[in-house]
């Protein structure tokens, strides 16, 4: 699979990670744990970012999109846990527009589809 092909196909699962938050603010329960969901090598995308050439790791999107998926990845796990902790109106807060989880899956994407133009 190409790299703008990993992108593209990052993008689309990271944005899934707000319904699967959501799901689980409503209903305290999720199939994920945030001791996993912390970590962002283990996600598909994470395993692939972590193989990149050295090419790519010295390149500046590399650098940037792999600090936003860190980020992103301990924000998701942070909101799952208030979930999981029945911390509903925290966990709502901490999702909603301007958090530092909503924030960062903005900006995580915006540098993941900068990334991919520029292989275009």
């Amino acid at each position: 699979m190409s790299d703008a092909q990993q992108l593209t196909k990052g993008i689309a699962s990271h944005g899934m990670w707000k319904q699967r938050l959501i799901d689980a603010i409503k209903s305290g329960k999720s199939d994920w744990k945030p001791a996993i969901v912390c970590k962002d090598d283990q996600c598909e995308f994470g395993k692939w970012l972590y193989s990149c050439s050295a090419q790519d790791k010295a390149g500046a999107h590399y650098r940037n999109v792999r600090e936003l998926h860190t980020d992103f990845h301990k924000n998701a796990a942070n909101v799952l846990e208030l979930a999981l902790e029945n911390k509903q109106a925290e966990a709502e807060s901490a999702i909603q527009y301007g958090s530092k989880y909503a924030s960062t899956s903005s900006e995580l994407t915006k540098a993941m589809m900068n990334w991919k133009k520029e292989l275009s």
